[in-house]
């Protein structure tokens, strides 16, 4: 156990009749800046109230630097927790916020001054130290709730979708900050959020969640590039999933073919069997559309452009296949000739077809 700093070893949690959390295991490193990722309602805060002692497992423990806390009180966890809506006490200054939990503990003036104006330096409010909550804006608050944090020193940092509330410009802003500071201070970040962009932009690893389970564990480029479930696939990025039945293998491709052509995917080593049905998963920008007049013979999946959008430099081009499907290309800064109504072939890479829903894919 004293490999991680924190530990949850097959948690279980339900409230009534609804399994929240099922059978969840996680490890992580000192230093490490981790995510949970995922859809409103598929457990993260829950993992989060019960790292932070808030909550109680139906099943399985938690460990802190090796220790099992599963049963101890917030109190007697080195963590501490910053929320979305901040949790700043309105009648108090920003000093009066940030050295609160340091009055508690009776420590010196002096000590909680020093304490105080390196955590102000730390999160760039140096000289808003008299200011009342009510004098900031949404990311003042938001600094101030993490300096208000990170002066206890805690091993564990808790942070529940503590950008939410932020303007999009300001979100990305905080982000680089957040992360300079993490690193600043080597704490463990425990991240919760359901903005895709913010943690691959953040985490050194990704724990992707759907109804009470971890669907993935990887780095941001991992989880990307090689998801293991559809699930994961369309929810980190954005991704078309094509469904088809092997009809040849190769020492390093397959050929699969459905109602609306032929694929080939990359077989990566996985053990394939002709005619085995499978499920492939192809980002939106690798996607390759090309007239079928003038590929006829082409190997791909035959469609129809039903729609194009161009917005904010990234066109999308959407394509209609025999089956009903929906195909999507993307591209950045980049027109296209094709026009709604043309008869399209829709082809990839092989080693951008990645195979998804494997069994045993987690």
């Amino acid at each position: 156990m004293g490999e991680y700093i924190l530990e949850l070893d097959r948690i279980e949690k339900s409230f009534g009749d609804v399994k929240v959390l099922n059978d969840i295991s996680l490890s992580v490193k000192q230093g490490e800046f981790i995510t949970l990722l995922g859809p409103s309602g598929c457990g993260k805060t829950t993992t989060l109230r019960i790292i932070a002692g808030l909550e109680k497992p139906d099943k399985g423990k938690v460990y802190l630097e090796g220790k099992d806390v599963t049963n101890a009180e917030p109190n007697r966890r080195n963590v501490n927790t910053v929320f979305q809506n901040y949790a700043l006490f309105p009648h108090m200054t920003v000093e009066g916020n940030i050295s609160y939990s340091l009055r508690l503990k009776r420590l010196d003036r002096a000590r909680i001054k020093e304490t105080v104006s390196k955590a102000l330096e730390l999160v760039q409010l140096v000289g808003f130290e008299k200011r009342m909550p009510s004098e900031l804006s949404g990311g003042q608050r938001q600094r101030v709730a993490i300096a208000r944090a990170i002066v206890n020193e805690p091993r564990v940092l808790l942070l529940d979708e503590p950008l939410g509330a932020l303007d999009l410009q300001l979100r990305r802003q905080m982000q680089t900050e957040l992360k300079r500071l993490q690193k600043h201070l080597g704490i463990t970040f425990v991240y919760i959020t359901h903005d895709q962009e913010e943690a691959l932009n953040m985490s050194d690893r990704i724990a992707v969640m759907r109804d009470g389970k971890f669907e993935q564990i990887g780095t941001p480029q991992e989880v990307y590039d090689q998801p293991k479930t559809s699930f994961v696939a369309s929810f980190v990025g954005s991704a078309n999933i094509i469904y088809g039945t092997v009809s040849h293998v190769n020492e390093d491709t397959l050929v699969f073919e459905n109602k609306n052509g032929i694929g080939i995917a990359a077989r990566n080593k996985i053990n394939i069997l002709k005619g085995q049905k499978i499920t492939v998963a192809v980002r939106t920008e690798h996607i390759s559309l090309t007239p079928a007049a003038s590929n006829r013979n082409a190997v791909g999946l035959m469609g129809v452009v039903k729609e194009k959008s161009f917005a904010g430099g990234l066109l999308q081009i959407f394509v209609n296949l025999a089956d009903g499907q929906e195909i999507i290309a993307s591209r950045h800064g980049i027109d296209s000739l094709l026009v709604p109504g043309d008869n399209v072939i829709v082809t990839w890479a092989p080693e951008k077809a990645i195979l998804v829903d494997l069994e045993g894919a987690q």
